[in-house]
């Protein structure tokens, strides 16, 4: 079997598209992966162009060399919107190498260590600076099974305007609800989304602390990950860092100085070969996998298989309550309430209808928010 070609697919999902990665073959089996960068996609049809040239006649089952050769080939280090379409390409072999073999994806990772993956649920609300609407959309998730809530920094006003100290304010008064509403048995994590500057991050970490949250999630920006060490000396709660990152040297820093509590490894930026060695990494630092996931069934998909069979996971980001229904995937992960498992079908277990896909390219991504500071200057969405 030999690789003829790459097809990159943008699928619509709710209001969005999913950035799908096919790989073919002269047998005409294909494998799918998703790309974990939606923000530049026009440099992901660059990228996947390029490798496409690289892999026409290569060996799908050789997934270490390919992802070898693929990440240093190019003499500067395949990072950023390169890492993410290189990790689609590499959980597409993984699933086109279990439908080969048929057999579903876990079984030649290892097996299964675990019944099922544990996962959280974000709270959407209209307004996140409305608690009252935050604290009845949990209750209502609660009520139906979810016991792992995902809850936002306070979003801008309507404008797009976000300052740090209002928000921060807002969100530890919105968390102080929901603790009081929800009681001790119900995990709540904190998603800051890099929005913080230093000052403000130790200051919400430390204000958060009574209200033990699981974790709170990327209270700083990428760009210097040793700004966690100043962090991790300020503050008692649980921290969790890592989506913007595809290579295990990128999450080194932060696993091998123990600056962190959860790595949210996200198969769609680092692929599955990658993220094996990433996880191996944090188990002998004591730190456990929070899986990020905001996309749709592919990498879900993905992330379950990953997450089934190792020891060290926490839990699993699961951005809806189901999946939103799909023209062209029909088949994926068993969600329920607080639970997700990889289907048992060859490899990923994602069925893709090719041709409705082809049919439906809504032609991009929808671009992300943009956020601004009082003064008008740039803030991180």
């Amino acid at each position: 079997m030999k690789i003829t070609h790459l097809e990159l697919l943008t699928v619509p999902q709710d209001t969005s598209a999913m950035l799908l990665v096919v790989v073919h073959t002269d047998s005409g089996e294909y494998g799918v992966g998703e790309v974990g960068m939606r923000s530049r996609w026009r440099a992901v049809r660059g990228a996947v162009e390029d490798f496409a040239e690289q892999l026409a006649g290569a060996d799908p089952s050789r997934i270490e060399h390919l992802w070898q050769f693929l990440s240093r080939s190019g003499f500067f280090p395949a990072t950023g919107v390169l890492a993410s379409v290189l990790a689609a390409i590499d959980v597409a072999l993984w699933d086109l190498r279990g439908k080969t073999l048929g057999v579903p994806l876990h079984q030649l990772l290892g097996g299964a260590s675990r019944e099922h993956v544990e996962c959280y649920v974000h709270v959407r609300v209209g307004d996140a600076r409305d608690p009252a609407a935050t604290v009845a959309e949990a209750e209502r998730l609660v009520a139906a099974g979810w016991r792992y809530l995902r809850v936002p920094a306070n979003s801008p006003d309507a404008d797009g305007e976000y300052d740090q100290r209002s928000a921060l304010r807002h969100t530890v008064a919105t968390v102080e609800r929901l603790r009081a509403a929800l009681g001790d048995d119900v995990e709540l994590l904190l998603d800051v989304h890099t929005r913080l500057e230093p000052p403000q991050a130790v200051t919400l970490c430390r204000e958060l602390e009574p209200l033990r949250p699981y974790f709170v999630e990327d209270p700083l920006r990428s760009e210097h990950l040793d700004g966690y060490r100043m962090l991790r000396r300020r503050t008692a709660v649980p921290l969790a860092a890592g989506e913007q990152l595809g290579t295990k040297w990128e999450f080194r820093p932060l696993i091998e100085g123990e600056l962190i509590d959860h790595a949210r490894v996200d198969v769609a930026n680092t692929g599955l070969t990658e993220a094996r060695k990433i996880a191996a990494m944090a188990e002998v630092h004591h730190i456990n996998l929070a899986t990020h996931n905001p996309l749709g069934p592919v990498t879900a998909a993905a992330s379950a298989h990953l997450n089934l069979v190792l020891p060290n996971v926490s839990v699993q980001e699961q951005p809806w309550p189901e999946f939103p229904p799909s023209p062209v995937l029909t088949a994926g992960p068993v969600l329920t309430p607080g639970r997700i498992r990889p289907a048992e079908r060859p490899g990923l277990g994602i069925e893709l209808d090719l041709a409705a896909a082809r049919r439906l390219d809504p032609g991009g991504p929808a671009p992300l928010p943009v956020y601004h500071r009082r003064d008008g200057s740039f803030t991180n969405w």
